[in-house]
């Protein structure tokens, strides 16, 4: 599948993957450091940032989504890459990992891992973001709405912030998916070795959930210090240095 992608670096190559609503320039903080040792490849996921749309007839499910990201490797001709991912891009990550596709799979803050109550609360709390974005950007852009996804709302650049706030707006997958999250449930047991952590400060996805992940994992979470649920403006040196040490373990 055609998918919108930067790509940087040498080395192994790593696949970075948004969550829902943002788009690739959310790996912005880290890539450089990342693309040191990686062929670093950010992608736009169908639907969101710049990228085409699924085609019709498919749904817009983590799953489905997980299915475009294997179908664009291959097209890539990449074959087992490093992956990372932040929110759903984390599930999808681990989803890979089940599916034994990927070398190793780093999930930063992973949906899936809810309770019933936490999947509404996350629920609301996207919805009126997007609400916030497609009716003037104030709100998103406000400390208090950006605190639900940063620990520190100043780290970040207000040209990556409107940005952010666009590619919110705009995301055409974003309702479909929001949706799905539904019914979504933790992936099958992982083939390929995971690393998974979580935001200290994670206001959206909260942080008892790195509990229920790492019951599911047979380990022990990282925990993120001083990071809220996009860790990667927060702590850039601390995200590049956990992506790196995952994806160096095979």
């Amino acid at each position: 599948m055609e998918l919108a992608f930067e790509r940087r670096g040498t080395g192994a190559p790593l696949i970075l993957i948004h969550g829902i609503g943002h788009h690739w320039q959310a790996w912005l903080p880290v890539m450089d450091r990342l693309a040191a040792a990686r062929t670093v490849i950010a992608i736009d996921l169908p639907g969101f940032g710049v990228s085409p749309g699924l085609p019709e007839g498919i749904p817009y499910t983590a799953e489905s989504l997980a299915d475009a990201v294997e179908s664009f490797c291959a097209r890539l001709g990449v074959r087992e890459p490093h992956m990372a991912g932040n929110s759903l891009g984390g599930y999808i990550a681990l989803e890979l990992a089940s599916r034994g596709v990927v070398r190793t799979a780093t999930a930063l803050s992973p949906a899936g891992f809810w309770s019933r109550p936490e999947l509404l609360y996350a629920q609301a709390m996207l919805r009126a973001l997007r609400a916030g974005a497609r009716f003037g950007a104030t709100p998103l852009l406000s400390s208090a709405s950006t605190g639900i996804l940063v620990a520190h709302p100043s780290r970040l650049e207000p040209q990556a912030l409107t940005a952010a706030a666009q590619a919110l707006s705009e995301a055409s997958g974003f309702d479909e998916t929001l949706e799905s999250f539904s019914g979504l449930m933790p992936p099958a047991p992982p083939k390929s070795p995971i690393t998974i952590a979580w935001g200290e400060h994670d206001r959206l996805l909260l942080r008892r959930q790195a509990v229920r992940a790492a019951r599911w994992s047979g380990q022990r979470v990282k925990l993120l210090k001083g990071c809220g649920h996009v860790p990667m403006s927060d702590d850039p040196e601390l995200v590049a240095r956990i992506i790196l040490e995952s994806s160096a373990i095979s």
